[in-house]
């Protein structure tokens, strides 16, 4: 009987040490992340990402309900998540593809010169898939992090993503240096997804 107490004795006091070791609560791995290790992949527009030398993990935010009270309103967990943007900056090619390809995938969401312009971007989609759908001309998109062995880590998933804004390209003959020209686009989706890689 002694024996049987004393193991469970025993089994108790594992199950103890190991809810309070403060080890446990540490991270494991004590690199730290390296904001160069990554690749940037879009499904429908290959050109834009191929120059890519800037992107981010959007932030998000949770909304706030405010709960009354006789005192004062307290702030309680809200249901609707809202996303920031998806920005992305890349070296413009001396034939200005990349720049190019968001240029026309921009004009042919908005049409300004008529409707065959958002007709073109129905009919790369019934190419592409074999149907058009309500999100017609959006793309799917991935991050990939890297770790400190340049191994791919962590992959960000974006869905339904497009264009919303493109920057302007600056020419200046009075510069002493040739600074290439860049440019930066700016994305909006419906959500990201991060999934953990097995390294």
């Amino acid at each position: 009987m002694l024996s049987i107490f004393s193991k469970i004795n025993t089994y108790i006091y594992l199950l103890y040490s190991m809810s309070f070791n403060p080890f446990l609560n540490q991270i494991t791995n004590r690199n730290f992340l390296s904001p160069v290790g990554f690749q940037f992949t879009l499904q429908k527009k290959p050109k834009i990402d191929f120059f890519c030398n800037s992107a981010n993990i959007p932030g998000i935010n949770l909304g706030v309900a405010m709960q009354p009270t006789p005192l004062k309103a307290i702030p309680v967990p809200g249901e609707t998540l809202t996303y920031d943007d998806l920005t992305l900056n890349f070296m413009v090619d001396e034939d200005m593809e990349n720049y190019l390809e968001v240029w026309n995938w921009l004009n042919q969401f908005g049409f300004p010169r008529d409707f065959g312009q958002y007709q073109q971007l129905l009919n790369e989609d019934e190419n592409n898939t074999g149907k058009q759908t309500a999100i017609s001309g959006m793309s799917d998109a991935t991050l990939l992090i890297y770790n400190s062995n340049y191994i791919p880590n962590l992959k960000i998933e974006y869905k339904d993503l497009f264009p919303v804004s493109l920057s302007s390209i600056q020419f200046d003959t009075t510069s002493d240096d040739i600074n290439y020209a860049s440019a930066q686009v700016v994305f909006k989706y419906t959500i990201y997804d991060t999934i953990k890689l097995s390294v």
